[in-house]
């Protein structure tokens, strides 16, 4: 068995490509080893910032032979008076084969001729020869460049390529124009440790050798030094190092012998807002920042970062960084002061010179317009009098921030600073709390606004933004959505879920898109039914790959072209989730099963009736004078019992007991269609058939209180 490797030396890569990259051939290239039939051991993919690389172990030195079968044109054309005609030999002389090899096969539409052809594994070498540029050129990324005079095109200029089968080259040419490279065993080494070129001996060595020559290739065991590093590092200042996922995965793509170098600012700097300080050192420097204990967003005045240079230099490269972290402290000091000369609320007048959308007028003009949905939502919760003051308060805030200069600098800091500011301004906690927890959530992942305050803000915020963009026939498509409208639609729904607020968003958004079509005629008609659409579609999938719902229990919650349905999970947005995530619950207990074959059954049949789907109460639907076997009035007598149960479930989104209650009358209606006493439904009688159809019809309605089970696929 042999061991394959490749690599891929160039210019310092972007840190975003290099992950990309290394996650694009870990599908890539198994799949194209698997598509050739050749086996493996395993397939490890590296990356640095100056190369990519895989190694495949335990390839075998050659495909295995193999069989095809390739059908040929109709039996009848290829033969007459069964000497072969010319699309017989034809067909033969394409395949190479001789005519006796002909054989005729039935099939589905005819008889037709065939060969099986063995087809001889060919060398992996030649295999992967063919394989190794096609794996360079279909990696896709931002802003690919071309070099030289050629069309190649990669984030950065390759200079080298190491493509070793075992310990022999493996001949490969990228051609880019004029300029080709040439595969060898020739590596290079780390910039200052070891400027020297490497050679690689054999392919299972490569690891070993570049280590030696103080590169780790191994982005994995990187990404763990690194961690430790800087874990030990923030122990040594007495502090917790706050290590950010995120950053921790950019700083490993940027490095490839990394080193911790601890850094210090002045004390005086602290006086900023720590998320101020945070975001200079982090988003600007890709430093980590040093906190006083794990439970506290105080910082140390000291940083760290990592070096990618000589350790033994450390001194002088955290000096280094310590003035230029220092510089950008200093500018953010001086936005900071500058700022607070001025009140939050003096901002305001700016933000009538900032523009939110060219149709849509300013910022200010979107505040007067989310400060009425704010106040609209604030009646429907019937939120106290106090808390509608802070709402109007930070609604009319909420966005002030965005022209003071410590934002235009660091637009990061939209919210946090609005929340420094107000309360430097003498604004309430509760005000302060929600000019921050308007924006929320910022991503997946992130938090939600806690405060009552904060959360109707952020809901008429977005609510407007959504409705307004939507207005101008703005609609997101599959790969644009500038104004992150999904993410919006996914706040509303996850504010509404975590937070439990009783909100009617199907009459939210008619009375909001009303206000805003009215001094707007030529607004599509279709805005209301879009935005219905688009939210349902949101519910759909935050249900399914956020709640891990099945899909079938989604369709018969939210219904499949059932308007019914689809406007009654935008009116109760929490009972929606209540019952996707019981049937969940159901179907993965068993439960489900018990009552599956009876509600289904029933609600097959009484789609041949007339009965609507919201009627639970049986009387004067079902005529007890045209019962004819005692399992009509048993079954009748159930429904009866079923009602106060059915309603008591919907009151209280408690669906146990509905559930246990079709369960127990499981029986009684597999009597009324199966057991001694069973009828037929389809009777001549008409007034009979129809009575019969009406119990099964309420069955159907008692049982869509929790879902449509015809949507439901029984495993």
């Amino acid at each position: 068995m042999a061991t394959f490797l490749l690599e891929v030396g160039t210019e310092e890569l972007p840190a975003s490509f290099v992950g990309e990259a290394i996650a694009q051939w870990q599908r890539l290239i198994p799949a194209a080893i698997a598509e050739e039939s050749l086996t493996y051991d395993a397939i490890n993919v590296y990356g640095t910032p100056r190369r990519l690389a895989v190694v495949i172990s335990g390839l075998p030195t050659q495909q295995s032979d193999r069989t095809e079968e390739i059908k040929g044109p109709p039996a009848a054309s290829a033969f007459k008076d069964g000497k072969p005609t010319k699309a017989a030999e034809g067909f033969a002389k394409k395949q190479g084969v001789e005519i006796n090899s002909l054989e005729v096969r039935p099939t589905d539409k005819g008889d037709f001729i065939f060969i099986v052809k063995k087809i001889p594994g060919r060398a992996t070498s030649e295999i992967l020869a063919d394989l190794v540029p096609q794996w360079i050129t279909q990696l896709e990324g931002k802003r690919l460049m071309r070099w030289g005079d050629g069309e190649l095109k990669f984030p950065r200029p390759i200079r080298s390529l190491v493509t070793l089968l075992d310990d022999g080259i493996l001949p490969v040419t990228l051609v880019n124009g004029s300029e080709t490279v040439n595969s060898d065993r020739i590596s290079q080494g780390h910039r200052v440790l070891h400027p020297q070129p490497v050679t690689i001996t054999h392919a299972d060595r490569y690891l070993e050798s570049l280590r030696l020559a103080y590169i780790e290739v191994d982005q994995e065991k990187r990404q763990t030094t690194i961690k430790e590093q800087v874990e030990t590092a923030a122990q040594k200042q007495s502090g917790q190092a706050d290590i950010l996922a995120e950053l921790l995965a950019e700083v490993t793509n940027l490095v490839e012998w990394p080193t911790a170098v601890v850094g210090k600012f002045d004390e005086e700097f602290l006086r900023l807002p720590p998320e101020a300080i945070t975001t200079i050192i982090v988003k600007n420097q890709r430093y980590f920042p040093i906190l006083k204990s794990a439970d506290s967003n105080e910082l140390l005045p000291y940083f760290i970062t990592i070096s990618n240079g000589d350790p033994a230099k450390s001194e002088i490269i955290a000096t280094g960084n310590g003035r230029v972290v220092r510089a950008r402290l200093a500018d953010g000091d001086f936005f900071y002061k500058a700022d607070l000369d001025k009140s939050l609320e003096d901002y305001l007048p700016q933000l009538e010179k900032v523009t939110f959308q060219e149709d849509l007028g300013t910022v200010r003009d979107k505040i007067n317009r989310f400060s009425k949905i704010a106040e609209l939502i604030a009646d429907r919760l019937q939120v106290k009098e106090t808390e509608r003051q802070n709402i109007q308060r930070a609604a009319l805030l909420c966005k002030a921030d965005l022209v003071t200069q410590m934002v235009y600098e660091f637009p990061e800091l939209q919210g946090i600073m609005g929340q420094n500011y107000a309360l430097a301004s003498g604004e309430s906690p509760a005000v302060a709390t929600a000019i921050f927890e308007h924006y929320l959530p910022r991503g997946a992942g992130d938090i939600l606004p806690q405060t009552l305050t904060g959360q109707v803000v952020a809901l008429a915020d977005k609510l407007d933004t959504l409705v307004s963009i939507f207005g101008l026939g703005m609609l997101p498509t599959g790969s644009s959505d500038p104004f992150a409208l999904r993410r919006s639609a996914n706040a509303i729904i996850n504010i509404i879920w975590a937070t439990q607020l009783p909100l009617n968003l199907h009459q939210l958004l008619a009375e909001i898109v009303a206000e805003f079509t009215a001094n707007r005629p030529q607004t599509s008609p279709d805005l209301r039914s879009q935005l219905s659409d688009f939210f349902l579609q949101r519910i759909r999938t935050l249900l399914q790959e956020e709640k891990a719902i099945d899909y079938d229990l989604v369709n018969a919650v939210l219904g499949e072209n059932d308007p019914e349905y689809t406007e009654r999970a935008l009116q109760d947005v929490l009972d929606a989730l209540a019952r996707a995530v019981f049937l969940q619950e159901i179907r993965n207990n068993g439960t489900l099963d018990r009552i599956y074959e009876t509600v289904n059954r029933s609600t097959r049949l009484a789609g041949q009736g007339d009965l609507d789907r919201v009627q639970l109460e049986p009387k004067n639907l079902v005529k007890p004078k045209l019962f004819q076997k005692s399992s009509e009035p048993a079954f009748y007598e159930a429904i009866v019992q079923l009602v106060p149960k059915t309603q008591t479930a919907k009151q209280s989104r408690n669906y146990q007991q509905l559930v246990d209650s079709l369960a127990e009358i499981a029986p009684t209606v597999s009597n009324f269609f199966d057991g001694p006493e069973s009828v037929l439904v389809m009777d001549a009688n008409p007034e009979i058939k129809q009575n019969r159809l009406n119990l099964l019809g309420l069955l159907r309605n008692h049982a869509r209180v929790l879902a449509d089970f015809g949507q439901i696929v029984k495993g």
